[in-house]
């Protein structure tokens, strides 16, 4: 599994730039950002291929030095609270190997990164500041009409992630999932 560093990320983190990812499959691609909410530094993270999101809330400094661990819980955490079962999500980062931080994914996944990102900010008022795990912001934002690197037309990435839980047939596409571009962020 890739997780793709935006630049903002890579400087908070005092990292420099990773390597490009050669994933071939945007199922197994996030991108990983760092947003202030709430004055907290807090991480999002988006799925590549469904643009399904989860926010991270006021991250602890410790907790930033381990992505992959940050990562990996903030998702279980994100994904038991929309309904799925712990199984599915064990399946999912089973299929999805082990995580490689990387260089994020493409203009067209950091953008829609970003549009997750405004959905976020419109959506404050769902934030629970007393804890670190979002479910009702994130399934606020999961559930809003929206479009994504992976698939055509609108829909929900909450609908949209549960193929990729499902291990669903890979996308069409010979390509790795990244586009070696500068990134909008």
């Amino acid at each position: 599994m890739e997780l793709g560093l935006t630049f903002p990320l890579q400087r908070f983190l005092h990292r420099k730039p990773p390597d490009y990812g050669v994933e071939p499959d945007r199922r197994f691609c996030w991108d990983l950002h760092v947003i202030d909410l709430r004055g907290r530094k807090s991480l999002l993270a988006v799925h590549c291929h469904s643009r399904y999101a989860f926010v991270r809330y006021d991250v602890a400094p410790l907790q930033w030095a381990d992505m992959p661990a940050l990562f990996r819980a903030g998702l279980a955490d994100s994904l038991t609270a929309a309904g799925f079962a712990p199984a599915q999500t064990a399946a999912y980062l089973e299929r999805a190997g082990d995580a490689v931080l990387t260089r994020t994914h493409g203009r067209r996944e950091v953008a829609f990164l970003n549009r997750a990102w405004e959905d976020v900010l419109a959506l404050d008022l769902c934030v629970d500041p007393s804890r670190q795990a979002q479910p009702l912001l994130d399934r606020a934002v999961n559930t809003r009409p929206s479009r994504c690197a992976g698939l055509p037309g609108l829909g929900a990435g909450l609908e949209r992630i549960a193929d990729s839980l499902r291990g669903g047939p890979a996308p069409a596409r010979g390509l790795p999932c990244h586009n070696h571009t500068k990134e909008t962020i």
